[in-house]
């Protein structure tokens, strides 16, 4: 699903300016995390705005123009993307998405944009139950993740990480299912189950 009217732009063809010739209107919206160059590099990300498709950062070491990096945003997960321009406090980046992965952003900012006006909270789809035992988890780089459950349902689970959580976005593997992490508070972290075209992608 695209996101709504006042979120996409409506100008007519040719009356934007090169610079402002996005596919979907940018808003306000402050999203903290991080992000990791080629080389390696980690680093802090503060948004200034953003949309389904690219987003202005504020970090007090942006990359070069043309540089593919991967965001780790806090709640909106990860994200690939590729340095446009730099600015003075920071850079502006396209995102590299596939069109499922753009209809799920764009979901998500609205629900951001939209949660405390309107006193949303988190769908868990399922009723979770408390659990106890230890778990592992396995991360997108294949090593193993030594956890505590802590609740489960047919939808997805909680943990409490031994060691180092994962991002929000990664993809990890609970037992057999291949899950999404929708969550990070410390050392504690939520994932969804993911099935069907969502697992394939």
């Amino acid at each position: 699903m695209s996101l709504p009217d006042p979120m996409r732009t409506t100008s007519a063809p040719g009356a934007r300016s090169r610079r402002d010739r996005r596919s979907f209107k940018r808003v306000e919206l402050r999203l903290t995390g991080r992000f990791l160059t080629d080389q390696s590099e980690d680093h802090a990300l503060v948004t200034s705005n953003v949309s389904c498709d690219g987003a202005l950062i504020q970090s007090p070491a942006p990359p070069e123009s043309g540089q593919q990096i991967v965001c780790y945003f806090d709640d909106l997960g990860r994200v690939v993307a590729q340095v446009v321009r730099r600015t003075p406090d920071g850079f502006a980046v396209h995102f590299n998405t596939s069109t499922l992965k753009r209809d799920k952003l764009a979901d998500r900012l609205t629900w951001l944009l939209n949660k405390d006006t309107l006193g949303l909270e988190e769908d868990r789809g399922a009723t979770r139950y408390a659990a106890t035992g230890q778990a592992i988890v396995i991360l997108q780089d294949g090593s193993q993740l030594q956890c505590r459950l802590t609740d489960i349902s047919l939808t997805g689970a909680a943990f409490e990480a031994l060691g180092t959580p994962p991002y929000v976005g990664d993809r990890v593997h609970t037992g057999n299912l291949l899950a999404e992490v929708v969550r990070v508070a410390g050392k504690k972290f939520a994932v969804r189950y993911l099935r069907g075209a969502e697992a394939s992608e």
